[in-house]
């Protein structure tokens, strides 16, 4: 069994507004059987983080069209995306590049 990570989890351009304005969680993830990857984590964050409106941030799996998603200052696409197997420590930083006009 994976032991628990902590993790950095921040949001940004106006996707913190959907965690009650909160942009940094300090979480720790619990140990299961298999390692974390960003698709559970974005399960997780669901369950856990997201107050209002979850159609502004999810879509199916993954984050909806328009979220940049960084993983220790690195865009994920270039880590494997939902993938990604998280490390204790990482910083993830989801940025909605929506904005109203």
């Amino acid at each position: 069994m994976a032991a628990p990570l902590s993790v950095e989890v921040e949001f940004g351009g106006g996707a913190e507004l959907l965690f009650d304005g909160v942009k940094k969680h300090q979480v720790t993830l619990p140990g299961q059987e298999e390692p974390w990857d960003i698709r559970n984590l974005l399960v997780w964050i669901k369950k856990n983080l997201l107050k209002e409106r979850p159609e502004l941030f999810i879509q199916g799996d993954s984050v909806r069209p328009g979220i940049l998603v960084l993983i220790n200052d690195a865009d994920w696409e270039l880590l494997g995306e939902l993938d990604y197997q998280l490390q204790d420590q990482d910083n993830v930083l989801f940025i909605s590049t929506l904005h109203g006009g």
